[in-house]
């Protein structure tokens, strides 16, 4: 779907790849509705956006609360009279520890944006993507949710989630008007971590971890917003999402030892 004069609603809108998103999106001509639970960071977005800040409205969301998401249809129409797409790039990392020192209070706010914010936004939009001519679901998953991280677990069972969910609705949607793609970004140069409320800790020992070359937020939006346009369904974002894609394929087993070697120095003893 060309994003030229639609309206595409993007969550995770105040920061980072969210943030990219939305930008990228009014300079290709689209109006966006941007969402996030930070209306400062929300009210940056729109001072970035320079001459375009008219086709960027602002929506203080927390797709966590289905009553406050279903909502959101009413207001982003009243904005932009119509609604052609969705973007759920919302997401948070949980707190690098094993999963036998995960909290269930960590377990279920990872689960509840990651996943249910994803299921609220999509189930709500997807009654007025039916009546638009052309319309898009973009769902971001993550490199871990194809490919197990240590010290991740339960985020990337949360984007393992996302991306069964939107490849399922990629089959069931596929004689209809209304494309999907799901997304998986590698490591990408935003402030996850910080959003998260999560603290990446000191590397030590001669086999700490080794960081993976980042994307730049911006970059890793285009590749998104190009994607979506080509109607693609699954985007890899960034050289090591598609190396580590490649390497799972071949041996799960070998990839999965591989990213625990590059990984184990950030995990506590």
């Amino acid at each position: 779907m060309k994003v030229k004069d639609k309206t595409i609603v993007v969550t995770g809108a105040g920061s980072g790849m969210g943030r990219a998103l939305a930008l990228g999106l009014v300079n290709r001509g689209a109006r966006v509705a941007a969402v996030d639970l930070n209306e400062n960071a929300l009210n940056e977005t729109v001072a970035l956006a320079g001459g375009q800040r008219d086709n960027i409205s602002v929506h203080v969301v927390n797709v966590t609360d289905r009553k406050a998401v279903e909502a959101l249809p009413e207001a982003v129409i009243q904005a932009h009279n119509t609604v052609d797409g969705i973007i759920n790039n919302a997401g948070i990392i949980q707190p690098f520890v094993r999963f036998n020192d995960l909290t269930y209070e960590a377990i279920e706010r990872v689960m509840n944006v990651n996943l249910y914010g994803v299921i609220y936004m999509t189930k709500t939009f997807l009654p007025h993507l039916y009546k638009r001519p052309t319309a898009h679901i973009v769902n971001v998953s993550s490199m871990g949710g194809f490919f197990p991280v240590p010290g991740q677990t339960v985020y990337g069972a949360s984007k393992a989630a996302v991306k069964l969910l939107s490849e399922g609705l990629y089959s069931e949607l596929t004689e209809t008007n209304i494309r999907v793609t799901v997304v998986f970004p590698g490591a990408i140069a935003t402030n996850i971590t910080q959003n998260s409320g999560v603290a990446i800790p000191a590397a030590g020992g001669s086999e700490s971890s080794q960081s993976f070359p980042t994307t730049s937020a911006p970059d890793a939006a285009a590749i998104i917003i190009n994607g979506m346009e080509r109607d693609q369904f699954q985007v890899y974002v960034g050289n090591d999402a598609k190396m580590m894609n490649f390497l799972y394929r071949a041996s799960p087993k070998r990839a999965t030892r591989f990213m625990y070697s590059r990984m184990k120095g950030l995990l506590p003893k």
